[in-house]
């Protein structure tokens, strides 16, 4: 990273905290099987450990999640329920939520669909012949349940990223290949943004600037290819803070 993420751009000092952070993601539809909701929820249910992290970093507007467990059941739900954001988890033993995930985003391309798989062989070796390029983003699951902050973060980030940075906040940018390797890390990079933007909004002279400075914390974009890290780059590189690489893309010509 190249600079704190303390730094505050001073183009946002003429900006309205209401103009930043527009879109939220406010419902979220999990689709697992019994066993592995129970895995992923551990030792609490998911939306009480959301609604915790959410006020340990001063974070409002908690998402609600809603759990099915078949294709069924999803589409019950999307009928009475407008979601931000869908999350499939297929099962160690079952591809299912596979096609259950594509079903659905051919049918609510509008809404994100993100699937979190668990790190397993079998999984693994079933996932190299795969085309996920109709999904937003493919997570590895690695016990963490941070990483479901990251992801409703990161999804945040993507839909606002355009109108925030024209008003001057600033983007960190991490380019990274390995589904593994970025789920281990978003965790631990937005957990230190947003404890930063905490307690530098404790400084604030009013309850305005204190919100615009959570609000204009750096947006935080993955780009997972070359193409596309490039592409983000050379578009925003005025508001670039950082950028975070460990891989090598091969590069054309």
């Amino acid at each position: 990273m190249t600079d704190s993420p303390n730094k505050e751009c001073p183009l946002l000092h003429d900006t309205a905290f209401v103009d930043l952070m527009k879109r939220r993601i406010f419902n979220v539809l999990l689709i697992a099987n019994p066993y592995d909701a129970f895995m992923l929820e551990d030792d609490g249910r998911v939306d009480e450990k959301i609604y915790d992290e959410y006020v340990k970093l001063g974070l409002r507007y908690p998402p609600r999640f809603f759990q099915v467990a078949s294709e069924e059941e999803a589409e019950e739900e999307l009928e009475k329920t407008s979601f931000d954001l869908i999350i499939c988890m297929p099962g160690t033993d079952s591809n299912d939520v596979f096609d259950i995930a594509r079903g659905i985003k051919q049918d609510n391309p509008s809404i994100p669909v993100v699937v979190l798989t668990p790190f397993s062989h079998g999984i693994r070796k079933s996932m190299e012949h795969m085309d996920f390029s109709i999904f937003d983003y493919v997570f590895c699951w690695l016990g963490n349940t941070d990483l479901l902050l990251s992801i409703i973060k990161l999804i945040e980030d993507k839909m606002n990223l355009e109108k925030d940075v024209a008003a001057g906040v600033q983007m960190i940018l991490l380019v990274e290949d390995s589904i593994r390797f970025y789920s281990s890390i978003l965790p631990n990079l937005y957990r230190f943004v947003l404890q930063q933007s905490l307690e530098f909004s404790t400084e604030a002279l009013n309850a305005q600037l204190e919100t615009l400075r959570m609000r204009g914390r750096p947006k935080i974009v993955l780009a997972r290819n070359y193409e596309e890290a490039w592409e983000l780059y050379e578009r925003h590189k005025d508001n670039v803070l950082g950028v975070i690489s460990d891989c090598r893309f091969p590069r054309n010509g």
